[in-house]
């Protein structure tokens, strides 16, 4: 798999992409194709880590980040990244393409200064690319909760020390779910349906660690 930097002529692709790899995964249908369509434009995009890769000239992965920050008790801020969403064509999953494209955006985040990257996922999918329980970093929701599912990356060592930190993520990830129903709705239909792994993201998304 080549991978290279996005670039204009790749959003049409990457968007559909996005779709085939989330459609019906997390909710009946998806969302993330429309924030992919969104995020290009915001303020908090970096370009410079859009990555997509590339087999016999065909796009089947890519990520996209955002900028985020930690707040700590005091009111200082860190700088730090998150990354969603990444995708693989459904047909070359568990290959270790999106574990490829991870490690290629780490290096380049480290080389653009950022220390460290919280993400929201299943624990499964990222531990072994050097994710752990943000839990472990004092790293909480605004509400000062610990998500089973948030996930903590240093890229520079002690990058994440400190005291508490509350999570913000970009306002670019608050999609507007009316307005993602109508975009999905303009394209070519896909089948909504129910599957086990909306139970699972669920069951996940809504379990926290306690102290």
């Amino acid at each position: 798999m080549r991978i290279r930097n996005l670039e204009e002529k790749d959003w049409a692709d990457v968007e559909a992409l996005t779709r085939r790899a989330f459609y019906n995964i997390y909710i009946p249908g998806c969302v993330e194709h429309y924030l992919v369509h969104i995020m290009r434009a915001h303020a908090d995009f970096v370009p410079e880590l859009a990555l997509v890769g590339e087999e016999d000239g065909q796009i089947v992965g890519s990520i996209l980040y955002t900028r985020a920050r930690l707040v700590d008790e005091n009111g200082a801020e860190k700088p730090i990244l998150t990354f969603g969403p990444i995708c693989v064509d459904p047909a070359r999953q568990r290959k270790g393409l999106g574990k490829a494209l991870m490690a290629r955006s780490f290096e380049r985040a480290a080389a653009l200064g950022y220390g460290g990257i919280v993400i929201f996922g299943d624990p499964k999918n990222y531990v072994s690319s050097g994710f752990q329980s943000a839990k472990k970093y004092n790293i909480c929701r605004a509400d000062g909760k610990f998500p089973a599912a948030m996930l903590a990356k240093e890229l520079v060592p002690h990058a994440l020390d400190g005291g508490k930190w509350a999570y913000y993520d970009s306002p670019v990830m608050n999609v507007d779910m009316e307005a993602a129903q109508a975009f999905d709705a303009a394209l070519q239909p896909m089948e909504k349906k129910y599957q086990p792994s909306q139970e699972e993201f669920y069951i996940m998304s809504h379990a926290f660690i306690e102290d």
